[in-house]
């Protein structure tokens, strides 16, 4: 019972960034996940990669409210880590069908899937803010990113008050949005 107390507070300390949570994490799970991967054609390398994304797809899913963790966290990250390093696998042709299988999994397809469909809208999302051009992606970074008020934004952009740097956010926005949706649409 204690033990599933600690995977708890765990979870919490990963969802609010606390340092000694996630080592706790990492010195709990990766000697499995790297025993893993090295039986199963992998490296030391390799072996690190698979273990921080299973850790995004972790840490990206405590922060959801509606995430409940039905299983140990160590069953949860090797289940993630397997996946992971199958798909690799098949990627690059090296899967032969036996994988060495150290502990029961549980499925985490769906998780993998929403991960991978997240990091690519970032990477359209990335790309809409590069060609955005400046001021707009500097303002926008200031407002979203950096959380700056409005008025200080006014102060930095030169913008006479902060009705008007509020704006040009919106003006800024509005071509940012249609610059992802321009990307997203035909799937780049």
């Amino acid at each position: 019972m204690k033990a599933e107390f600690n995977e708890q507070q765990l979870l919490i300390g990963l969802a609010q960034n606390d340092p000694k949570a996630i080592e706790t994490i990492y010195k709990n799970n990766f000697n499995m996940v790297q025993t893993f991967v090295l039986n199963n054609n992998g490296s030391y390398d390799d072996a690190r990669d698979i273990f921080q994304e299973a850790m995004i797809v972790l840490y990206e899913n405590v922060k959801m409210e509606s995430f409940v963790l039905t299983c140990q966290i160590k069953t949860y990250v090797y289940s993630i880590c397997r996946r992971l390093w199958l798909k690799r696998l098949q990627h690059i042709n090296r899967f032969s069908g036996k994988v060495e299988s150290l502990e029961e999994t549980v499925p985490v397809e769906e998780d993998i899937e929403i991960q991978e469909k997240r990091n690519a809208d970032f990477a359209i999302m990335e790309r809409a803010l590069g060609s955005l051009g400046e001021p707009c992606k500097s303002l926008l970074e200031a407002y979203y990113l950096q959380k700056k008020g409005m008025t200080e934004i006014a102060e930095t952009f030169g913008y006479t008050n902060a009705d008007n740097a509020k704006n040009q956010k919106y003006k800024c926005l509005v071509r940012l949005k249609k610059l992802f949706f321009a990307q997203y649409n035909i799937g780049e």
